[in-house]
């Protein structure tokens, strides 16, 4: 029974029921209960006397035994007072057995009342968890009993009638006392398991409410469990690729809009970008209106090559994304073709948090981020901009169109640029993706991706349109 509160050892003649994990005074029931034990047992050796089977002594030990709880209780609680909070007080309970097996000896071990006190005795063990912890309970027990002998008590294993009947009366109230307890420490343990879960769903549902702040890195650095890093958060140098994009001619369209709609369509972009971003291994640093800054290559990098293929490729599927993006805006009556163009650069970065006091960013900065920027304001419509050093990474995967060198703003040499086109697999007549758009048609098509089941089903729209055009 792990509740300190309700967590009972049951001990004794006739339901001695003591408190085995702590002395928390604080609770009555733990006093009731030793008083109500201790009182029986007094009155079941006043009968034994009265009907002349117990030997005197015993009415002297009964009458001390109605004052024993409460001069042990004060006891106890003072020593408590004085150490404080103690989890574990197995002085009391064996103290306790002590005085029982004094009183079994005395009524000359009654075999009503003894057997009594050993079914409730292993009815004891049996609530325990950690039997041994009764262990010099048992053994003072047995001390107590053998103090009759000292005492030369005569032995007499027979019970007078109203004795037994009420040594029977006692044991079945305290089972009957422990039954009730026992189910209010069942009700108590469903309460705190409510009150645990209930706990658990407000955890739970912060930690989705907070995830939507925090991309999934940062997300899993601060929450994951046996994180080995000391400072997952700290301040150092990376080789990153960092990706910035934009629509272009988006600040036009909000000026026409209204503020419902331009949430619609901003939100729906922002949250599929990022579910691509996402897919691709990517960082999502930060919005900043229409615009989008990705970096790659922090957490769980495979190299600054695989991360500068990562960001491309993810730059790829964002411009064939925006094809399906403008049919749905145009089903909306947005008429004006919105275009995405990006920029991305290959360079060593400081990543780690930066702010005030109250208000920290995890992103990165340097003029490898500059560059990156710089090169998406450069950009045209559906454009990718790299810059020669990412061009250098991934020039084996991705076709890429020499545009010579700009001068940028913030760097003293002009910068060496590369538009890319796409994958190499894709270019040729042997291609995997076709992808063309004008007003009134538009057509995606991913062989590469393109299931076998699906492929009648293509053929025959394809025909269809045919037939249209052809008409």
């Amino acid at each position: 029974m792990n509740n300190k509160r309700y967590n009972y050892a049951f001990l004794a003649n006739w339901g001695l029921v003591l408190n085995g994990e702590g002395l928390q005074h604080k609770h009555g029931s733990m006093y009731l209960q030793r008083v109500m034990a201790f009182t029986g047992l007094a009155l079941v050796l006043l009968c034994g006397w009265l009907e002349q089977s117990f030997s005197q002594s015993a009415t002297f030990f009964a009458l001390y035994l109605l004052l024993y709880p409460h001069t042990s209780q004060i006891a106890a609680t003072l020593i408590c007072r004085r150490a404080g909070n103690i989890p574990a007080n197995p002085a009391l309970l064996s103290v306790d057995a002590l005085h029982l097996g004094i009183a079994i000896s005395l009524s000359g071990f009654a075999l009503v009342p003894a057997l009594a006190s050993v079914c409730l005795l292993f009815f004891y063990l049996l609530l325990r968890r950690e039997a041994w912890y009764a262990l010099p309970g048992l053994l003072l027990l047995i001390l107590g009993s053998s103090s009759g002998l000292l005492l030369a008590v005569p032995v007499n294993l027979d019970t007078p009638p109203l004795t037994t009947a009420l040594s029977m009366a006692l044991l079945l109230l305290q089972l009957a006392v422990c039954a009730l307890l026992l189910q209010r420490h069942a009700q108590n343990i469903q309460l705190l398991r409510e009150e645990m879960q209930a706990s658990q769903d407000r955890h739970d549902n912060l930690s989705r409410d907070l995830a939507k702040y925090l991309s999934p890195q940062v997300w899993h650095l601060v929450f994951r469990k046996n994180n080995t890093l000391s400072d997952p958060f700290k301040t150092q140098r990376k080789k990153l690729t960092v990706f910035f994009s934009d629509i272009k001619g988006f600040t036009d369209l909000s000026e026409e809009m209204e503020p419902e709609d331009l949430t619609d369509i901003l939100n729906g972009y922002l949250s599929e970008m990022t579910a691509i971003a996402i897919k691709h291994g990517g960082t999502v640093d930060k919005f900043i209106g229409d615009s989008i800054m990705v970096f790659f290559g922090d957490t769980r990098s495979r190299g600054a090559r695989h991360d500068a293929i990562s960001a491309v490729s993810m730059a790829i599927e964002m411009r064939k994304h925006m094809s399906t993006l403008r049919q749905r805006w145009q089903a909306k009556g947005i008429h004006k073709r919105l275009e995405i163009r990006m920029g991305l650069n290959t360079g060593y970065c400081t990543v780690g948090t930066f702010g005030a006091e109250s208000r920290m960013d995890y992103t990165v900065i340097g003029r490898e981020v500059n560059l990156a920027s710089r090169l998406e304001s450069a950009a045209g419509a559906d454009e990718i901009l790299i810059s020669g050093e990412t061009y250098t990474l991934i020039k084996d995967k991705i076709m890429g169109r020499d545009k010579g060198q700009i001068q940028v703003k913030g760097f003293a040499r002009p910068v060496s640029i590369y538009q890319v086109m796409d994958y190499r697999r894709d270019l040729g007549p042997a291609r995997s993706y076709l992808a063309h758009e004008l007003p009134g048609f538009s057509m995606q098509l991913d062989t590469a991706n393109l299931e076998l089941e699906n492929i009648d089903h293509v053929v025959r729209v394809l025909n269809e349109a045919l037939a249209q055009l052809q008409e």
